[in-house]
């Protein structure tokens, strides 16, 4: 199975992985639906699951194609239409006809943390 993440439609960051970051609150995300349902993840694994629902099996719902995952995953990556979850970091949302923007990074940070990080290690083995 891969990993996903998103963009979060209300305040536009990245939704992090958990283990890729140590501040949770940045792994914390909600699904809405457009009927008004909402599910929250606290603790974001990277795998398109939301307070227990699947992003993609919840897209598939949505577009009445059962609650079949791959289905859903194969809605998403095509050229038709359809009505897609929200993704926010926010519970107090209203429901929008636009499909969250795919994270490039996927959820595990960006291309300065990543250095930063490796720099710390460097320094590390330095000791040895």
């Amino acid at each position: 199975m891969g990993q996903f993440s998103w963009i979060t439609q209300d305040t536009h960051e990245p939704i992090r992985e958990r283990y890729s970051c140590s501040d949770k609150s940045k792994t914390t995300a909600y699904m809405h639906d457009h009927l008004g349902n909402v599910w929250e993840e606290k603790d974001y694994e990277g795998y398109g699951v939301f307070g227990e629902k699947d992003f993609y099996e919840l897209l598939a719902e949505m577009n009445n194609l059962g609650s079949d995952r791959s289905l859903g995953i194969e809605l998403y990556y095509s050229d038709k239409p359809f009505i897609s979850p929200n993704l926010t970091r926010y519970k107090n949302w209203k429901w929008i006809n636009k499909t969250p923007l795919d994270d490039p990074n996927q959820g595990w940070g960006n291309y300065e943390e990543e250095e930063e990080e490796y720099n710390s290690l460097d320094s590390w083995f330095d000791e040895f």
